[in-house]
């Protein structure tokens, strides 16, 4: 509430005057309105504050705070408070609070709701979204308070609603109530603007990337004393015909008739991204290293040693590896190659422990002694590894395709016996090693022996195991590789199986933030699209890493399911005197959302009621009379 001024002239005196007035704001049809609660006269001797002061007191009496506050107003302000505010009972002009309730005789059959809305994990993401800071780095980029409101709705909708342009568009204006929260005007939203809006952000992808990198770090407490790095890919659907960086390559999703763009990544291991990259499409994952070494320094913070870095074996090439000792930084991968001749420490036994799956691994550290399995300057810490969830696995994939080998031989000779068939010897051969080709992994356990009339014609084919060569006794086995010779076997196996977390980021990045495929048809709004869903993980890590402290690891996209059952809604109610009351409200979240909420530490709801009264048009015509 408020008083407000309103200039009178009087015609025959010729004097000009104010009358004063005690208004409330309101919203109706998206504009602000103000309606007159009760008409104030000319308040003769009382100085503009004390105008203030009464606006205030009254409407603290209209809210049930009858008793005088601390700071006492003068008794003349008080006075006149107290008079309005019985004029205001009496003529029923507000609903008054009595008693600290909000009593209302209310026509039952005029109660609705609408508007309803989507609320809970856009209000989850904003406040993770204020927990990073990122409007602050913005501001002080020099973005505008829109640019930046837009920014908001952007980041929160890719989060929540992994969609294009066009349909995020159709998300926020029909279903999401993020623009309440952000303060955009959801009217002025157009794919255009988002379009812009991810190609600004992408501008400043560096900058934006290392601000975040520190800030997660100094929110945390956290030091980069592990990262992890690997790379992915995802296709185009679309021919990208004039793409510098959408290339045939190999698909990891089998899509051998898409283009693809690598994409590189470099978290910590509790899940923050400290770097990110796109490569082409043809990239080899192996050259992609020397790029990360040149920038992680700035990317990462640590204190004295450089961080381990853990990585897959198709990025442990030699040369990267050397490359990595020459830099001064510890490594930790799968070996490329396994040990043929290698010795243990016989007086200890394997190392056992007990994975996430129940099922025991043995551990232990070996030493190559064989010059052949030994690189130039490789001092490096080979730890043996085997799985028996890993040796069932191979087990059963070696069974098949020796079943399947064994298929392909019988069908060879099959062809070579039937009238029509392939006879000749050099296309048997062929066949032969196409059939080597697509078993590569078990056919070298086989002899295989052809038979011609010595006219170049075969007449048989067939195949037995070899003897002494049994492929399940190796089955589950396979070796680690490091330069941390002074860890134990039990400390090497953890820092490797940090790796788990990129995997982690991965499968979100590609499933639940939509990155898998690219509708987008130029370079700049792919990799636009890409950075968004980048920056969308920055709010899914923020709020998975704290709920992981205590325990809590649904998987992201059963939280987004959880947290939209609290909803945005828009009450609406004739009471005894006609007026309209307008309540928007958040629902109460459910049992699960508010154990999401306790658990990060963040409000439960964003605003508890906007609440307006709009009286009838008969009786704001009569005041302004």
């Amino acid at each position: 509430m408020f008083v407000k001024p309103l200039s009178k002239y009087n015609k025959t005196t010729k004097e000009r005057y104010s009358l004063y007035q005690l208004c409330e704001s309101f919203r109706l049809d998206g504009r602000v309105r103000h309606r007159v609660i009760i008409g104030l006269g000319k308040l003769e001797g009382l100085s503009i504050e004390q105008k203030l002061q009464l606006g205030k007191r009254i409407e603290e009496m209209v809210q049930g705070k009858m008793r005088l506050p601390l700071e006492q107003p003068d008794e003349q302000v008080e006075r006149m408070a107290l008079h309005f505010y019985k004029q205001i009972v009496e003529k029923r002009r507000y609903d008054v609070k009595k008693n600290g309730a909000d009593w209302q005789i209310v026509d039952i059959d005029t109660v609705k709701n609408k508007d309803g809305r989507e609320i809970g994990a856009e209000w989850l993401c904003k406040q993770a979204f204020d927990q990073l800071d990122i409007s602050r780095f913005l501001r002080q980029s020099g973005w505008l308070e829109e640019k930046i409101s837009l920014v908001t709705t952007h980041i929160i909708s890719r989060a929540v609603y992994p969609a294009s342009e066009l349909k995020t568009v159709r998300f926020v204006k029909e279903n999401s109530g993020v623009c309440e929260l952000t303060g955009y005007d959801k009217d002025k939203l157009t794919k255009d603007k988002l379009y812009e809006i991810s190609n600004a952000l992408y501008s400043i992808k560096d900058q934006l990337e290392s601000f975040l990198s520190q800030k997660t770090n100094d929110l945390f407490d956290l030091d980069d004393k592990i990262i992890l790095y690997d790379l992915t890919n995802t296709y185009f659907e679309g021919r990208m015909l004039n793409s510098k960086i959408a290339k045939f390559g190999r698909s990891k999703e089998k899509r051998k008739d898409a283009k693809l763009v690598v994409l590189a990544i470099v978290i910590n291991r509790e899940g923050f991204l400290k770097y990110s990259n796109i490569f082409r499409g043809n990239m080899a994952d192996s050259k992609t290293l020397k790029i990360l070494i040149n920038t992680i320094n700035s990317q990462t913070f640590f204190s004295g040693r450089k961080p381990i870095v853990v990585m897959d074996a198709g990025i442990a090439t030699e040369d990267n590896l050397k490359m990595l000792r020459k830099e001064g930084y510890n490594y930790m991968c799968v070996s490329r190659s396994t040990l043929k001749n290698y010795q243990a420490d016989t007086s200890k036994e394997p190392v056992e422990i007990i994975d996430k799956r129940k099922q025991p691994i043995e551990l232990m550290k070996v030493i190559p002694i064989n010059e052949t399995d030994k690189e130039d300057n490789d001092n490096d810490t080979y730890l043996w590894v085997k799985s028996k969830a890993k040796a069932l696995k191979e087990n059963s994939m070696n069974g098949l395709l020796s079943q399947r080998f064994e298929e392909g031989i019988q069908s060879i000779n099959e062809g070579i016996h039937k009238k029509g068939g392939t006879k000749k010897l050099d296309k048997v051969n062929q066949r032969l090693g196409r059939l080597k080709e697509k078993y590569h992994s078990v056919h070298r356990y086989y002899d295989i022996t052809i038979t011609d009339d010595g006219k170049g014609t075969a007449t048989a084919i067939s195949c037995r195991h070899k003897t002494g060569e049994d492929p399940d006794k190796k089955a589950g086995i396979y070796f680690l590789r490091t330069t941390l010779d002074e860890k134990s076997e039990k400390t090497l196996w953890a820092i490797y199986n940090v790796i788990r977390e990129i995997e982690y980021t991965f499968r979100v990045l590609k499933t639940d933030l939509d990155l898998r495929p690219i509708y987008h048809k130029t370079d700049e709004a792919s990799m636009a699209h890409l950075h968004l869903g980048l920056l969308a993980y920055w709010l899914v890590s923020t709020i998975r890493y704290q709920l992981k402290q205590n325990d809590y690891k649904y998987q992201w996209n059963e939280i987004v399911r959880i947290m939209n059952t609290q909803k945005l809604v828009t009450t609406s109610f004739k009471n005894i005197d006609n007026q309209t009351i307008v309540i928007r409200q958040c629902t109460v979240p459910e049992r699960k959302a508010k154990e999401i909420y306790d658990l990060l530490g963040y409000k439960p709801v964003p605003f508890h009621r906007k609440k307006s009264v709009v009286v009838p048009v008969e009786i704001l015509k009569n005041n302004s009379s």
